[in-house]
């Protein structure tokens, strides 16, 4: 008969899988994992992706032990901080497309995105593919890039934008608008809905003075909102 375990012993654990439900987990286990993802989305909003996991532990209040047990890598951490924000993404997209004016469709899409890049540094690196991982890169890429090309074609064909509209022309105003990340919750949605609603009224079509030929811009090009370029 094999010998008792001591007492003292602490019993084997398992790590959580980083995917596995809340509801599947344990009240202590499920608890300790929403502190995490709470500590770093807050972490990831204001200082970016590059927040150590062992700072992301200090600020929920556990031990880098139990950080892992629940998220395995900093990839995994990301991807559930972040799932809320991708699949909002993917919905702004349908919502634009299944709007009957194509112009308000587009305007409300840029609005939300641009809104959604400002508020949070760390999203906005993550949604744009420069945190390797996080999502299949080249497939969001193309995806968005995709849908962004067919959000203009609508909204030119219905009259509604300057027909010298360039796909790449959205790509500069992300570039305009990541630079607000850094700036205080206070200033940043504010200055970002101004950026937007100044630039859409270039935009519209009616008006016709003639602009420089459009810049070979891609998703791609979109830099870190602290100034570093793609890893």
């Amino acid at each position: 008969m094999p010998a008792q375990p001591s007492r003292k012993a602490p019993a084997p654990t398992r790590p959580d899988p980083a995917g596995a439900a809340p509801g599947a987990l344990r009240a202590d286990a499920r608890k300790n994992r929403e502190g995490i993802l709470r500590a770093a989305r807050e972490a990831y909003a204001v200082d970016g992706l590059d927040v150590p996991m062992t700072a992301i532990a200090r600020r929920a209040g556990v031990g880098p032990a139990t950080l892992y047990r629940h998220f395995p890598s900093r990839v995994e951490l990301i991807g559930a901080v972040f799932a809320e924000q991708f699949t909002q993404c993917v919905a702004a997209f349908e919502e634009a497309f299944e709007d009957p004016d194509p112009w308000r469709g587009l305007c409300t899409f840029l609005d939300k995105v641009c809104t959604a890049q400002a508020a949070d540094r760390g999203f906005g690196a993550a949604f744009l593919g420069q945190f390797p991982g996080v999502v299949d890169i080249e497939s969001e890429r193309d995806g968005a890039e995709a849908g962004l090309a067919r959000l203009v074609q609508r909204a030119k064909d219905a009259g509604q934008l300057r027909q010298d509209f360039d796909p790449s022309d959205i790509i500069l105003l992300l570039l305009a608008n990541v630079g607000l990340a850094g700036q205080s919750p206070h200033v940043s949605p504010a200055a970002s809905r101004r950026l937007v609603a100044y630039l859409l009224q270039s935009f519209r079509a009616g008006q016709t003075d003639p602009l420089p030929p459009p810049a070979p811009l891609t998703l791609r090009q979109i830099p870190y909102a602290d100034g570093q370029g793609p890893r």
